[in-house]
């Protein structure tokens, strides 16, 4: 065999090995950035249970010790909005429920197989929650400044220093509220980010999935 023979598969060899090294290397961008995603939805799958039930342990206790308005000494104002309240619950249901589903997309194999679907999956699910925590952070501070109404947090959190020795005991509620409250602030720009995360993913996934294909080398896992 001649020197120059050798000289060019050595260098077909080495041209391989290279694309073959950018390749698993791609791979290995796309499942450190798949790892970030799946523990920022795991945090934002927690923060959204949280805030449910915390904001529906304050609606249950509401319930439970409000009374008629001809009371002599009712524990709740009659010009009472239970929006923001209602407005975080429903709110962290929705989180609560979409990284509930990316989560389990994420960990089956089959779902994960199939790039579009996967990929759906990866975006809108944060697009569902960022849009709800929004709504539901927006709404609560809109309502809560009202000069008329009260709300729960402004009338719990007026009265927390009082003591009281039963329910509804509304130092409790005051904290309660307000972590709730902290809590879907924090969500939204936490959706954001799992967003901003999930679709460069997606894009990562498509180039090594075409380098992968053209060259047959090991798919994502």
């Amino acid at each position: 065999m001649s020197s120059s023979l050798k000289n060019e598969l050595s260098t077909s060899d080495f041209e391989v090995d290279s694309r073959e090294l950018r390749c698993h290397w791609r791979v290995r961008i796309v499942n450190a950035v798949h790892s970030i995603r799946v523990a920022m939805t795991l945090l934002a799958l927690a923060a959204g249970i949280v805030v449910l039930g915390l904001s529906t342990d304050t609606l249950a206790v509401y319930n439970v010790t409000h009374l008629p308005v001809d009371y002599m000494l009712p524990l709740w104002p009659q010009n009472f909005d239970v929006r923001p309240t209602n407005a975080l619950v429903a709110g962290s249901a929705i989180v609560t429920a979409m990284n509930a589903v990316s989560l389990l997309a994420s960990k089956t194999q089959s779902v994960r197989g199939r790039p579009m679907i996967h990929s759906s999956v990866s975006i809108v699910v944060p697009v569902t929650g960022f849009i709800a925590s929004l709504i539901a952070v927006v709404m609560f501070f809109a309502i809560n400044t009202s000069a008329t109404d009260e709300t729960f947090q402004s009338w719990v959190c007026r009265w927390k220093t009082v003591p009281m020795s039963t329910r509804p005991h509304f130092g409790t509620l005051c904290k309660e509220s307000q972590a709730a409250l902290a809590l879907a602030v924090l969500l939204v720009p936490l959706e954001l980010i799992i967003l901003a995360t999930a679709g460069f993913q997606v894009i990562l996934e498509k180039k090594a999935g075409t380098v992968a294909r053209s060259r047959g080398s090991p798919t994502l896992s």
